[in-house]
C-alpha cells in the first residue's frame, strides 16, 4: 500500500504552491490509499499520518516562530546580564553576536541537510550518517541528557519563580516537585502544532516581564542588592577583568541562551511546509539577538555588579514579584519544549515503523507516557541536584550546548559538500570550509574549557556560605 501513495510530505528544494502560485503553508490535500482510507501525508519519519490518529505535520510558519524563539528566549535571556558583568559591556555584546551567527548558521545547516535527507529526526540521526552506529548511538545518549537537563532547569526556573512570588513560602525543593508535576501534564501533549499555544503564552510572558523589570531599573535609584543606604552609582565596566574560569563560563552562558539548535531538527519535522523554515529561522534569531543585547544592556548599565541571576530580581521585591508572577507562565514552558522534545524522541525512536507511531493505541499511548513520565523523573532529580539557576545553566551551555549546536553542524556542511566542491572548488566552497572547520574546533574548545569552568563555579558555590544544596530548603530566588 506504501508504494501506492505519493511522498508528498518529503522535504525538497522546491515550495508548495497554492493555486495562484504563491506561497502556500497548507497541509497537502488528504490522499487515498488503495484500500480506500483517507491518508493525510506519508512522511519519511513518521510514515503514515491518518485522520485516525495525531497529526504530526501540522505546525504553519507562524508557529514555528513561536516554537523556535521559546527555545533561545526565555532561561537564556535572564543570564545575560551577568555575562555582561563578567565580561564587561563591549566584550560581552561581541560574545552575544558572535554566538548569535555561530548558531544562525547552524540552524540554517539544520534546514539544508532536512532538505537533502528527509528521513532524519534528530541530530543523532544526522550524525549517524557521517559517524555511523556508534557516533549515533554516542549522541542520541547526549541529545536525551541534554534536553533533560534543559527541562531541569526550566523546572529550576520555575521553582525560583514560586519562591519569589511567595516569599518562599516552603522548601525549594517543594516548588521543584510542583514545577515537575505541570511541566509533565503540558508536556504529554503528543504534538507540537498543540503547544503553539504554550508557545506563544511564554514568549508574550517573559517579554513582558524583562521589559518591565528593563523599565523598573531604570527608574528606580538602586539595584535591590546594592547597598541601601550611602550615595551609590552603577559600577559597569566597558571591560571586565574575569578569571578564565569566570570567562568561559559566561561564553557558556551565552551559547546555552543560543542553544535551542538540536530542537530545530524536530520543529521543521512537524512543519506543514519546511519550505518556510529559514523565513521562521531569520526572524526568531533576529528578535531573540536583539532583546539579548537590548535587555542585556539596560539591566546592566543600571546595576552593575549588583545585577541578579536570574536578571528578573534586580529591580526590588516589589517588581521581583509581579515580574515572576508574570513570567512564570514562561518559565515553564521553557522547560516543558525540551521536555517534550527530549519524550518525543524517545517516543519515535521506539515505534519509528510500525503502525503504533500514528495510532491510538494501548501501546500508542502507554510508549509515549512512559516517556514523558521517564524524562520527568530523571529532570526532577537533576533540578533537585543543583537547584542553583546560573550553575546549572552554565554547566549546560558549557557541556552541550557546544557539542549539540557547534561540531556536528560544522561536519554536516562538510559531509553535503565535500566532495561536490572538491572536484571543482571556488572561493566560496574554500571560505565554507575554513568557516566548518573554525566552529567545529572552536566548539570543541568552548566545550572542554567552559564545562571546567562550570564545575569549578559549581563547587566553588556549594562551599560558600547560602550555597544551595541538593533537595534544599533553601530560598534560591536570591541566588547570584
Amino acid at each position: 500500500m506504501k508504494a501506492a501513495l505519493k511522498s508528498s510530505s518529503k522535504l525538497s528544494p522546491t515550495r508548495l504552491e497554492d493555486g495562484d502560485g504563491k506561497d502556500s503553508d497548507m497541509p497537502p490535500k488528504p490522499e487515498q490509499s488503495d484500500l480506500g482510507e483517507a491518508v493525510e501525508i506519508e512522511d519519511a519519519v513518521f510514515g503514515q499520518i491518518t485522520r485516525e490518529g495525531p497529526n504530526y505535520r501540522n505546525v504553519g510558519w507562524v508557529g514555528t516562530v513561536a516554537l523556535m524563539v521559546k527555545q533561545q528566549f526565555g532561561l537564556g535571556v535572564l543570564g545575560i546580564p551577568d555575562v555582561l558583568n563578567t565580561l564587561g559591556m563591549i566584550p560581552g555584546v561581541i560574545c552575544i553576536l558572535c554566538i548569535a551567527c555561530i548558531t544562525t548558521w547552524s540552524c540554517y545547516t539544520v534546514g539544508a541537510f532536512k532538505r537533502r535527507h528527509p528521513e532524519v529526526y534528530g541530530i543523532d540521526d544526522a550524525v549517524g550518517k557521517m559517524l555511523g552506529r556508534i557516533g549515533k548511538e554516542a549522541f542520541a545518549v547526549s541529545l536525551c541528557i541534554y534536553w533533560t537537563f534543559c527541562a531541569g532547569s526550566g523546572m529550576v526556573s520555575t521553582a525560583t519563580g514560586l519562591n519569589a512570588i511567595s516569599s518562599h513560602a516552603t522548601c525549594t525543593a517543594v516548588f521543584v516537585v510542583v514545577a515537575a508535576i505541570a511541566a509533565f501534564l503540558i508536556s504529554s501533549i503528543r504534538t507540537l502544532s498543540r503547544m503553539t499555544w504554550a508557545a506563544w503564552a511564554g514568549v508574550i510572558t517573559v517579554c513582558i516581564a524583562v521589559i518591565m523589570v528593563t523599565i523598573a531599573v531604570g527608574i528606580q535609584e538602586r539595584p535591590s542588592a546594592a547597598p541601601q543606604t550611602g550615595p551609590w552609582k552603577s559600577d559597569w565596566k566597558l571591560v571586565g577583568n574575569p578569571s578564565f574560569t569566570e570567562a568561559v563560563s559566561a561564553i557558556a552562558t551565552t551559547i546555552f541562551s543560543f542553544s535551542g539548535v538540536p530542537g530545530f531538527f524536530p520543529i521543521v519535522a512537524e512543519m506543514r511546509n519546511p519550505a518556510f523554515y529559514n523565513r521562521a529561522l531569520f526572524t526568531c534569531q533576529a528578535f531573540v539577538t536583539s532583546m539579548y543585547i537590548a535587555v542585556g544592556c539596560v539591566v546592566y548599565y543600571y546595576c552593575g555588579s549588583y545585577v541578579a541571576s536570574p536578571a528578573l530580581g534586580s529591580a526590588g521585591k516589589l517588581i521581583k514579584k509581579v515580574a515572576y508572577g508574570i513570567a512564570l507562565p514562561g518559565l515553564l514552558v521553557s522547560g516543558v519544549i525540551v521536555y517534550h522534545f527530549a519524550s518525543k524522541y524517545i517516543f519515535v525512536r521506539a515505534l519509528r515503523g510500525s503502525k503504533h507511531l500514528t495510532s491510538n493505541t494501548f501501546t500508542h499511548w502507554a510508549v509515549w507516557l512512559g516517556s514523558t513520565f521517564g524524562v520527568g523523573v530523571v529532570a526532577y532529580i537533576i533540578a533537585s541536584g543543583i537547584p542553583v539557576f546560573g550553575a546549572l545553566v552554565s554547566l549546560i551551555g558549557a557541556l552541550f550546548g557546544t557539542l549539540m549546536s557547534f561540531q556536528p553542524l560544522g561536519c554536516m556542511w562538510l559531509y553535503d559538500n565535500w566532495s561536490r566542491g572538491k572536484t571543482r572548488p571556488t572561493p566560496r566552497w574554500y571560505m565554507m570550509v575554513a568557516w566548518s572547520v573554525f566552529v567545529i574546533v572552536s566548539g570543541t574548545f568552548l566545550m572542554v574549557a567552559g564545562t571546567y569552568g562550570s564545575i569549578v563555579g559549581i563547587i566553588d558555590l556549594n562551599k560558600a556560605n547560602g550555597g544551595s544544596a541538593a533537595w534544599s530548603c533553601a530560598d534560591n530566588s536570591n541566588s547570584s
